[in-house]
């Protein structure tokens, strides 16, 4: 067995965040997973007697994370790896979605987490030596209609993770974005907040897209469990990739889009030339 580390996981209580921790814990490491409600902190307790720890924390409560990293390293120990698993998806045509919307996806899926980063650094700066795994979604390189805000956010936290690598990684820290394709979580169910549909000329466009991910839900080719034991192969990787994909359609949908983006930059290359001074 690989040596035991102390892992702080965002959003423990479903999904990806109740994987990462289960099968953490599985391999012999300590899980410390926030929490929303005290319920959820005695199911993720009852999972192992000592290795597993939950401590309420709503990441939007920029002002609670540091203390909340500060009594993590004083009472069970060093974090070696952070996995900022927190975040929901929003659906809506950007028209129709309210600007709140955005704010609060942002709150969650950017500002929240590098909160969370900010808090976790300086203990690892002096230490030399952390990972931080920070869960975006095939959304953060590839767009559909009605996720505006959704891969807005994932975007930019590709862009924040891979600024943060080359930050740190000469003292000692690694980063990775972790972007999973559809797995079987319930994103696309319960957890995702939908605008309401008000303007008729978006209906062709959309109204086939939200029925086909409503009725994927619980059918996606992902299976978490498997997502969870490759997070444990990347934490004991020597040299961990920046960006990592997760999934088969993850990897087709992204190279597709890596090519059509290569087509164009060919196709406009002479306008983009033509801006230099002579």
């Amino acid at each position: 067995m690989a040596q035991s580390k102390i892992f702080l996981i965002t959003g423990v209580s479903s999904g990806f965040g109740r994987a990462f921790a289960e099968a953490a814990l599985a391999a012999g490491h300590t899980v410390v997973g926030t929490v929303r409600r005290a319920a959820d902190a005695q199911a993720f307790t009852a999972l192992h007697d000592t290795r597993a720890h939950a401590i309420p924390l709503d990441i939007t409560d920029t002002d609670a994370i540091a203390p909340a990293v500060a009594g993590v390293e004083r009472d069970v120990g060093p974090i070696a790896v952070l996995v900022n698993n927190a975040g929901y998806g929003h659906e809506g045509i950007l028209e129709e979605s309210p600007l709140a919307e955005m704010r609060r996806q942002f709150d969650v899926n950017v500002f929240g987490i590098v909160a969370m980063i900010q808090a976790v650094l300086p203990f690892m700066r002096r230490r030399r030596a952390g990972h931080i795994v920070n869960i975006t979604s095939m959304g953060g390189f590839i767009t559909m209609p009605g996720l505006a805000y959704y891969c807005g956010s994932k975007f930019a936290l590709e862009g924040v993770s891979e600024v943060l690598a080359k930050e740190v990684r000469d003292l000692g820290i690694r980063v990775t974005a972790v972007a999973p394709g559809s797995f079987r979580t319930d994103w696309a169910g319960r957890s995702m907040v939908r605008s309401a549909r008000s303007i008729a000329d978006y209906d062709s466009l959309f109204d086939p897209v939200r029925q086909a991910r409503e009725e994927k839900s619980g059918r996606q080719a992902g299976d978490p469990a498997k997502a969870a034991q490759a997070l444990l192969t990347l934490v004991e990787a020597e040299a961990p990739p920046t960006h990592l994909l997760l999934g088969t359609d993850a990897l087709a949908l992204v190279r597709d889009k890596l090519t059509a983006l290569e087509a164009e930059i060919a196709a406009w290359e002479h306008l983009t030339r033509s801006t230099d001074f002579a």
